[in-house]
């Protein structure tokens, strides 16, 4: 079998359109999950045990099992479970949001508790109502010193969503493996598929380490 690496620029508006789905579902579960990872983030320092222990077992669990099970089990075991049919778009979105809230409540956690607690006291010296307090004074502090993070989250989402492809979701993935079994050149078409993750994911690792020795450490501490 003689090498053809060239083949692979025949394809190149299909393996678009699987990059585009790709992006799509990363960046709207992203954007989901950093919202809802937020929130359970400060739900997660409740000094209720009522609050902080499910939330905490919740984090637990998807940090804890691989993305791939979830996945599964949305897809497959809701429905035969609870009776409920979820289409392969809305459980690849859904399954997706969950592990990237868990995962970001541990950034957002992490960065509201190196916010001094002279913020909190001035907030209620001035009687600033509580949900002021968070959205006005505490979020803007703990989003700036959670963006690394979170921007490598998002790196780390993008490589997982690989993963939708196993629901017959015509991402990047799915769109390489069946190019490659049609055209019965593996090498060529999931070479090509992971230089396209890499050329995708390279630049925002790259701009982690950028905002976090100029712009964090300037304006952050």
């Amino acid at each position: 079998m003689q090498l053809d690496f060239m083949v692979v620029f025949s394809y190149w508006q299909v393996l678009a359109k699987g990059l585009a789905l790709t992006l799509a579902f990363t960046v709207s579960c992203a954007v989901l999950g950093s919202v809802c990872g937020f929130l359970l983030s400060l739900l997660r320092l409740s000094k209720s045990p009522l609050i902080r222990i499910p939330t905490g077992l919740y984090v637990e669990l998807f940090r804890g099992t691989p993305l791939l099970i979830q996945l599964f089990w949305i897809f497959f075991c809701l429905p035969v479970v609870f009776g409920i049919s979820v289409p392969p778009y809305v459980s690849v979105v859904l399954a997706l949001t969950l592990y990237m809230t868990a995962i970001t409540s541990e950034t957002f956690r992490g960065a509201l508790k190196s916010i001094p607690s002279e913020q909190h006291d001035a907030c209620t010296a001035l009687g600033v109502a509580s949900w002021n307090k968070v959205f006005y004074v505490i979020f803007p502090q703990a989003l700036l010193r959670a963006v690394p993070p979170l921007l490598s989250n998002v790196v780390s989402l993008f490589k997982e969503s690989a993963l939708i492809s196993s629901v017959g979701i015509a991402d990047l993935m799915f769109v390489g493996q069946n190019i490659s079994n049609s055209t019965a050149r593996p090498v060529e078409f999931l070479s090509a598929v992971a230089v396209i993750y890499f050329l995708v994911a390279f630049p925002l690792t790259r701009l982690v380490g950028v905002i976090e020795t100029r712009m964090l450490r300037r304006y952050a501490y």
